[in-house]
């Protein structure tokens, strides 16, 4: 397998497996309703079994900087959804390493935040922005190439309404629900990682020739002397 059609299967992995981390780990924090706790709060110091989505994040940046590098030779350096693509899961790695203090945003006996709780807000804001953006890039760079039109506008329409939940989310119109809205703002955007992913996997890789639709400059150079020897054989 050649190692762009494998960043491509880690673009579809990586949003699958961090689901799956985060509905597992939801269901594990007893006492919270997971629609309570974000999702930073599942890797928090005081959360239970809190290195499950220590790993998802690292394993999601992980899989989402080797993907963004392979889209690259898709669209070119100039184009910034790959860059995005790549500066999400670089940010995605660090919001795992540095972890949040609390599950909960506010308690009794909360003090100051501590330096790696900052570093995590910091990443996570990078990584959503990134996240909501790449698909929006990756749209506008894919309409041109018809390999890759087709995916266009469902990652413009996925983009959007991830867009619309995070900003409720950053809102707080839907406590108590605020955890639910996020996760779904987060699944929006990664499945429109995973859409781009797949569509890699389908797609001949780049350098590949295109099937030949005309004839070779050897049968044009053949061509005349058939002919005239058609015409000789009439006379």
């Amino acid at each position: 397998m050649r190692l762009g059609k494998l960043a491509a299967g880690g673009g579809v992995a990586g949003p699958l497996l961090f689901t799956a981390a985060w509905v597992v780990s939801s269901l594990r924090q007893a006492g919270h309703p997971a629609a309570e706790v974000q999702l930073s709060g599942l890797a928090a110091e005081d959360a239970r079994d809190p290195q499950i989505m220590m790993a998802a994040f690292v394993v999601l940046g992980a899989c989402s900087t080797g993907f963004g590098a392979a889209l690259l030779r898709v669209t070119g350096r100039r184009s910034a959804g790959p860059w995005l693509v790549m500066a999400a899961g670089v940010a995605a790695v660090a919001a795992g390493a540095f972890r949040r203090d609390h599950m909960l945003l506010t308690g009794p006996g909360f003090g100051g935040e501590s330096w790696h709780n900052q570093v995590h807000d910091v990443a996570s804001g990078v990584a959503y922005a990134a996240m909501l953006t790449a698909p929006l890039a990756l749209a506008r760079r894919f309409r041109a190439d018809p390999r890759w039109a087709v995916i266009a506008r469902p990652l413009q329409v996925l983009a959007l309404v991830s867009a619309m939940s995070m900003a409720v989310f950053a809102s707080r119109a839907a406590e108590p629900w605020n955890g639910a809205v996020q996760r779904t703002a987060v699944t929006i955007a990664l499945a429109a990682e995973a859409i781009a992913a797949a569509r890699m996997l389908m797609a001949p890789e780049s350098g590949e020739p295109p099937a030949r639709t005309t004839p070779s400059l050897g049968a044009l150079r053949r061509r005349p002397r058939a002919q005239e020897c058609s015409g000789y054989d009439r006379e």
